[in-house]
């Protein structure tokens, strides 16, 4: 029960601004990730910045399992993952400046130069109870995954260093 896994990653690209940039967004998650992506849209606080609600304005998906290890191993060596990547709570954020640093992937025209955020959730088996329908309950201070045992899984597993 103490063994940490990857619950979920999180791959976001955000346009920024509504077009052929969001189409482009969609078109390199799924090149990434090999799944379908979902358009994000704005909120009601992109009034602030001058916008509307509702818009499309970047692309996303969710990888479980051993697609987000996979997804990972291919993502982390271009990653500079420092002391701030992580949260606190087991949870590691980064971003990539542009996608042609990630081994294996080549330079696409159509795309053109686009960077992504990575958002990886890391767990304990039995993190079930704080999202199951019945009766949630939290988890225990005891079982939830600190930054140092978050940093410790990435170097062990990934083989990434920390700065």
């Amino acid at each position: 029960m103490r063994k940490i896994e990857v619950g979920k990653v999180v791959v976001n690209i955000s346009a920024g601004e509504v077009g052929q940039e969001v189409d482009k967004a969609e078109e390199l998650v799924e090149k990434l990730t090999g799944k379908t992506a979902v358009r994000t849209e704005s909120g009601p606080d992109m009034k602030t910045f001058g916008g509307r609600a509702g818009l499309s304005i970047g692309a996303s998906t969710t990888l479980r399992g051993e697609e987000a290890r996979e997804f990972l191993e291919k993502v982390l060596p271009a990653a500079d993952i420092s002391q701030s990547s992580f949260d606190g709570n087991g949870n590691l954020s980064f971003g990539i400046d542009e996608y042609i640093d990630v081994p294996g992937v080549e330079y696409d025209g159509d795309i053109g130069m686009m960077g992504f955020e990575v958002a990886v959730s890391l767990e304990r088996p039995g993190y079930r109870v704080k999202r199951r329908e019945h009766q949630a309950s939290s988890v225990g201070k005891d079982h939830l995954v600190s930054d140092a045992e978050a940093k410790e899984f990435v170097d062990n597993s990934f083989e990434v260093s920390v700065q």
